[in-house]
């Protein structure tokens, strides 16, 4: 850690980035320099991730790379990743692609002449390391909106890059058919190949170039010619696991057929035919093996595309095709292999994560099932009528030895989710094939497997069955769930991690489907009640279990039983939070699942919430419960760990009664709370500012009298400081302005507003400007537009005006504001224009005060203002960990509200108007006819607003 702490340091020194890669490029042989060289590499790599941006807004981490160093690097990077060894090649390369991602093409025009030069080279460890470098960097053309700027960058790629990428393509196919007798020749090359694929990919990805569609049978034909390629050079028959590089090629290059088949590429069209016929050979001749699953799963996804769309029917609008695809394709990819068994028992965890629904991962069991959706698409009563021949050969296979077919019965229950299934959402499935009796399917195949409780027997089945349940949970209805109910908790004792971990997620999905209405949950509340027992005791078993790794969909499942429980979760409190308790400190040892982790301390959340909420009687006792485990935790200094602590705590002291102060074990903890090492870590700092808010809510003037304020504004002024924690310490200083006296704020706010605005001058961006004006807004409302007028002014004569005209109210014209940012908008707004006559007295400041007025008007009849709505809510769906701020769903509370007095802020704006135009008509009257010329349709929606006040 001290060395870290060195390497820190030393990053932020000018000119250390270019002494790191001096150190990189050191010519040596020494097997321990090559080490240091890597490790140089990795740190130089890091230097630039957070370094090379300076416009990010999240900061620099204090590096600073010179515009002189940033040229050096730039000229010798690519020479420098061409010749080092293949290690520290692949760190030079992301480097390239993340500096390339900020200067590309705009900042170094010339990379990419310097990559296409390096193509001629004979090394092909060069040519594979330059392709795969302009890949990293092309990347950025996928998945992303479409704008001028973007295809303005393709523009300039596709002018330098497409000619070569042809002409390269063509020589390496040459070199391909040369040493077709080379093995290690052969390798690099269809390695050079797939990269130059992937560039096809992406440059193709947003609009076929003229380029590709001029050459398309040049590249066509060097498609073809490598899906049928064969060479017993390159099977290696013991290789079950990894690819080999001709399988990487191949699934490359039916990724472009599918981009092209996908975008209905009109050129594309004539060549469909013999593609469909050369991946359907294709897809006939791999193998069951983990290694050909890449290759498979995109040539499935490819006919996919084609079967979906009306316009390829007649490729496939025959009954032996259909019957074809599905027995020959899908049926064979559905069925359980001997490395899934393996998986199941020996590595559930990578089982499920490619086997649940939800999962990203894709499986040929996942893309076999889309496959019979997309025939069901265009063919569904024929697809149904094959399909259900099959699943009733398959049961019946299955009846007759069902010790030793239970695979068929597996393989029946994922053809019938593959034809049933029309559409899907959150809630599971939204529209069910009705040419399918789903819930009979369920009666006699689904629930029989459930109320079998024998764990020994066919657990692959049961766990089958139990994601056939949870798919269609939107079907069943409240008794069915009920029903369901005590056979997933029975599940749960179940020895297979795959069984009770699908019984889990089970049970967490049916407490998040909503009724017929889509408001409320289906079961929920005092169903919940009866099983609430044998629910966590068969939950807490798993969790307890020293033998079974962290269990994130089990913790889940305890998270959403606390929160559906309601008010009867009081009748489990104690032992849930124990239980909790235990876990937070077995795992603090070794955090090694951030899910489960999150989930956990989500739980603790939602029985704060649940009890203390509603009983702040209750706090103290939570807090006797919670501090030792969160005591070890920060003692340890549990880097994952802390931030949800720190929002637990702050989530209690909200809770504590009114009038109550902070107590004394809070007061203990704010002293090393406000301490700066506290602070450098970047993860800790939205949960503690969070937790110094609650502070100044529960006890402002406990903080004030005992002289912490100045503390508080230390760690504002560190915030403050940088762009990565700049909108925490917004947020710190609007509660500091929000509950802290006037008397106690009066002696510092010139060094806050002098610190506010060098900051202005010296890194303004419009984040910065955003947050700066809503505090303006914020102060200004609850303290009235002399007071910061007067310290503004005291900086500098006029500069309210200033800051006033150039700053808030131009900002206001480009960035308009949000839900509680608009609310403080109008208030402040408001007594700028209705506290301050001074500014009708000369021309400028009539302009400000009209200004300001419209700007008002501007928010209050925009809709997506919001106005004074909050951002935060309870969206259950979407509770899980974040790596960039570990955010406690159950912990969180509202927007504070600096102007909870104000209900209405349209009927305050317009009261106060009309109370400041009946003192002040003669210097008003002028200026609204005149405004009224210059803006009616403002104009007409001012007069809405006050004619609406006045009924």
């Amino acid at each position: 850690k001290a060395a870290e702490r060195q390497l820190t340091t030393a990053q932020q020194i000018e000119g250390h980035p270019l002494v790191t890669l001096q150190l990189v490029a050191t010519d040596t042989t020494d097997p321990q320099a090559i080490a240091v060289r890597q490790a140089a590499a990795v740190h130089f790599k890091n230097i630039v991730k957070k370094g090379w941006d300076e416009h990010d807004e999240d900061g620099t981490d204090g590096i600073n790379i010179s515009n002189q160093d940033r040229t050096l690097i730039k000229n010798h990077l690519v020479e420098l990743m061409c010749t080092a060894p293949p290690q520290i090649q692949a760190q030079c390369s992301e480097a390239i692609s993340l500096i390339a991602s900020v200067d590309f093409p705009k900042n170094w025009d010339n990379l990419l002449p310097e990559l296409i030069q390096k193509f001629s080279s004979p090394d092909m460890n060069v040519v594979c390391g330059v392709l795969a470098t302009a890949n990293s960097i092309l990347k950025r053309f996928r998945f992303v909106s479409r704008s001028d700027e973007l295809y303005a960058d393709i523009l300039h790629v596709l002018e330098r890059l497409q000619g070569p990428l042809l002409t390269l393509f063509k020589t390496t196919g040459q070199a391909v058919d040369a040493y077709a007798n080379d093995v290690n020749e052969l390798i690099p090359r269809l390695d050079a190949l797939r990269s130059m694929c992937r560039i096809f990919f992406s440059l193709n990805w947003q609009d076929l170039p003229e380029f590709f569609e001029d050459h398309m049978g040049e590249f066509m034909e060097e498609f073809g010619k490598y899906l049928k390629y064969n060479n017993p050079l390159l099977q290696d028959d013991d290789e079950e696991m990894e690819p080999s590089p001709m399988d990487k090629l191949q699934a490359a290059i039916v990724d472009n057929l599918f981009l092209y088949g996908d975008k209905d590429e009109e050129p594309f069209i004539p060549f469909l035919p013999d593609f469909v016929s050369v991946v359907w050979n294709l897809l006939m001749g791999v193998s069951a093996f983990p290694k050909h699953d890449i290759l498979a799963t995109t040539c499935i996804k490819f006919l996919s595309s084609l079967v979906a769309k009306p316009m390829h029917k007649g490729l496939f609008n025959d009954q032996g095709t259909l019957t074809q695809i599905t027995a020959k394709i899908v049926i064979p990819n559905l069925m359980i292999r001997e490395v899934d068994e393996e998986k199941f028992e020996d590595d559930p965890q990578e089982f499920i994560m490619g086997d649940m629904e939800e999962s990203d991962t894709e499986s040929r069991r996942k893309r076999s099932q889309g496959l019979l959706r997309a025939m069901c698409k265009q063919f569904e009563a024929e697809t149904t009528v094959i399909c259900m021949e099959q699943i009733t050969m398959m049961l019946n296979e299955f009846k007759s030895l069902p010790a030793e077919k239970w695979a068929a019965k597996d393989a029946a229950i994922h053809l019938m989710l593959g034809i049933a299934v029309r559409g899907e959402s959150m809630q599971g499935v939204s529209q069910v094939n009705d040419k399918v009796n789903v819930m009979e399917f369920f009666t006699t195949h689904i629930l029989t497997e459930l109320q079998d409780t024998n764990h020994a027997v066919r657990p692959m089945v049961k766990a089958t069955a139990i994601k056939f349940a949870s798919t269609f949970r939107n079907q069943f209805t409240k008794e069915h769930i009920a029903a369901l109910m005590p056979l997933l908790i029975t599940h749960l004792g179940s020895p297979s991690v795959v069984v009770h971990t699908y019984s889990a997620s089970a049970i967490e999905k049916f407490l998040v489907c909503k009724d017929a209405t889509g408001k409320q949950a289906k079961f929920g509340g005092a169903d919940m009640q009866p099983f609430l027992q044998p629910l966590f005791t068969g939950l807490f078993a798993i969790v307890d279990n020293v033998n079974l790794n962290e269990n994130e969909y089990v913790m889940k499942c305890i998270m959403r039983c606390l929160s559906s429980s309601r008010d009867d979760i009081l009748q489990v409190v104690q032992i849930v939070l124990e239980k909790l308790t235990g876990a937070v400190f077995v795992v603090a040892k070794n955090p090694r699942n951030p899910q489960y982790n999150h989930y956990m301390f989500e739980s603790i959340a939602v029985l704060v919430k649940a009890v203390c909420s509603n009983n702040p009687e209750h706090v103290q006792t939570f807090e006797q419960l919670l501090f030792p485990p969160f005591q070890q935790v920060l003692q340890m200094d549990v880097a994952e760990f802390t931030p949800y602590v720190f929002q637990i705590l702050a989530q209690l002291l909200e809770y504590r009664a009114e009038n109550s102060g902070l107590g004394e074990a809070y007061s203990m903890l704010l002293g090393p709370i406000l301490s700066p090492s506290n602070w450098e870590r970047r993860g800790n700092i939205p949960a503690l500012t969070r937790l110094l808010q609650a502070y100044l809510m529960k006890g402002a003037a406990e903080i004030a009298a005992n002289g912490h304020l100045t503390g508080f504004l230390g760690v504002w002024q560190k915030l403050n400081a940088s762009k990565a924690s700049e909108v925490s310490g917004f947020e710190l200083l609007g509660a500091v302005t929000q509950f802290a006296s006037p008397e106690a704020l009066e002696p510092l706010l010139k060094n806050v507003f002098n610190l506010l605005l060098m900051r202005m001058q010296q890194g303004k961006t419009t984040r910065y400007t955003r947050l700066f004006t809503d505090f303006l807004a914020q102060y200004i409302g609850q303290f009235g537009s002399a007071k910061a007028f007067a310290v503004l002014d005291s900086i500098q004569p006029g500069l309210s005006g200033i800051v006033l005209k150039q700053i808030w109210i131009q900002r206001l014209s480009t960035d308009p504001p949000v839900r509680m940012a608009a609310k403080n908008q109008i208030v402040g707004l408001t007594k700028i224009i209705c506290e301050t006559p001074s500014l009708l007295g000369d021309a400028n400041g009539q302009q400000i005060w009209m200004q300001a007025m419209l700007a008002a008007v501007k928010i209050l009849t925009t809709q997506e203002s919001y106005l004074g709505a909050s951002a935060d809510g309870e969206q259950d769906n979407e509770i899980g960990y974040d790596p960039t701020m570990s955010r406690l769903n159950f912990a969180s509370r509202p927007a504070l509200d600096a102007f909870s007095n104000v209900t209405d802020a349209a009927r305050m704006f317009a009261r106060s108007l009309n109370q400041f135009r009946a003192t002040n008509n003669a210097a008003i009257l002028p200026l609204m006819q005149q405004g009224r010329t210059a803006d009616p349709k403002s104009f007409a929606a001012l007069e809405a607003i006050l004619t609406k006040v006045r009924k």
